[in-house]
């Protein structure tokens, strides 16, 4: 009975690979030519790609930045999970995440050297509010990549222009950098931090105080951001307060407007006997808010990102893409075949993670245990193709 199962579910994957292969994968030459913009990465046309079996099972199917390898995976997560053995419990939505993180992890590490890996924080790196601290079973799996060549970038929406509050957050990991750069296992590691999704950008300096070092925004922005008008992100973070200021009033939230340079958002009121916001709470407001932004004028004009934070809700200007473009321009110009951006928020209203799609690979973890595991079958599919 397993084997049968096994043989019908692989066939499957088998199809679905052969169907993505059809629709054809955006090649480095062409990435090149179409990252000018994202609209222009969103659009993606290649040979026959608009009449594309998938394209027309699926016509909002995104950019595909490398093969997915399923059939393979499949049998690899199958070999995990023992799918094909349940008699009464089909393949899961959590079973076909970690199948297509496999296929990911297995076409990166056959491709040549992973260049960049980014990282969301918080329920990716860390359990939400809390920090990187000194035992985290992650920072030695950050430390490999890093001896790989491998750099990192962690792309958070915590936006602070302080890099104090950078440090409170990651001060295990940067301490074991600095600690591996004395000791001098590698002599110049690439870690950047972008934090508000898309608006700060602080670098690992050893000689630093708190270890990061602010860099500029004029050193490192996109050439599109710079058409973004001090006036418009001002005047689109007016409408997203109003917004905001509506949903506490309609469904009488405990909570207060917090307003940053480049966010705005709520958060619970600092009052006695503060609540926690539910989850329907939540995507309400960040669906009313979203609708009223695009349909304002300056959210035509300037790219934003409205998001549930688990107990708050924030906008942010620019997203995720644009971060993770960031890292791959200060770093020397990286490909999104070259990268990979591990997160948790890719399914409910105001994932933030999602938009990284439109820059790079991605994989979909659920907790810090599996960004670990995934890290750690990473290193296992690079050892299996190029030995140690």
């Amino acid at each position: 009975m397993a084997t049968g199962a096994h043989r019908r579910y692989a066939e499957i994957m088998h199809d679905v690979e052969e169907l993505i292969n059809d629709h054809s994968v955006c090649s480095e030459t062409e990435y090149e030519t179409l990252r000018l913009t994202i609209i222009q990465v969103e659009q993606q046309k290649r040979g026959t790609h608009g009449g594309s079996k998938l394209k027309a099972l699926v016509p909002t199917v995104g950019v595909f930045f490398t093969p997915l390898l399923l059939e393979e995976a499949f049998n690899f997560q199958d070999n995990r999970r023992k799918i094909s053995s349940r008699r009464f419990v089909p393949p899961s939505f959590n079973d076909i995440r970690l199948i297509l993180n496999s296929a990911q992890m297995m076409s990166l590490t056959r491709s040549g050297r992973l260049e960049l890996v980014t990282f969301d924080g918080d329920v990716t790196l860390y359990d939400d509010g809390e920090s990187l601290t000194d035992k985290n079973p992650v920072i030695p799996r950050i430390l490999t990549l890093l001896r790989r060549g491998t750099h990192i970038g962690i792309v958070t929406a915590a936006g602070y222009t302080d890099g104090i509050k950078y440090y409170e957050r990651l001060r295990g990991l940067l301490h074991a950098i600095a600690s591996a750069v004395a000791e001098k296992e590698f002599e110049d590691p690439k870690i950047i931090i972008v934090g508000g999704e898309s608006n700060y950008l602080f670098e690992f300096d050893s000689q630093a105080e708190n270890l990061l070092k602010y860099v500029p925004r004029k050193t490192w922005m996109l050439d599109e951001m710079r058409t973004w008008q001090e006036e418009d992100i001002q005047s689109l973070l007016d409408v997203a307060e109003g917004a905001l200021r509506e949903c506490i009033s309609n469904m009488q939230l405990s909570a207060e407007i917090l307003r940053k340079d480049r966010a705005v958002g709520i958060i619970p009121a600092t009052a006695p006997g503060k609540q926690r916001f539910n989850r329907e709470q939540l995507e309400e407001t960040v669906l009313v808010t979203q609708q009223i932004l695009d349909l304002s004028s300056p959210g035509k004009k300037v790219p934003f990102c409205a998001f549930n934070g688990g107990n708050d809700v924030f906008v942010d200007i620019g997203d995720k893409s644009w971060g993770v473009r960031s890292c791959q321009r200060y770093l020397g110009g990286i490909q999104g075949s070259k990268t990979l951006h591990v997160g948790d928020q890719f399914l409910s209203a105001g994932a933030n993670d999602f938009k990284a799609r439109l820059a790079c690979t991605t994989a979909w973890i659920a907790n810090p245990a599996e960004t670990v595991a995934l890290l750690d079958e990473l290193h296992f599919h690079s050892e299996s193709q190029h030995g140690g």
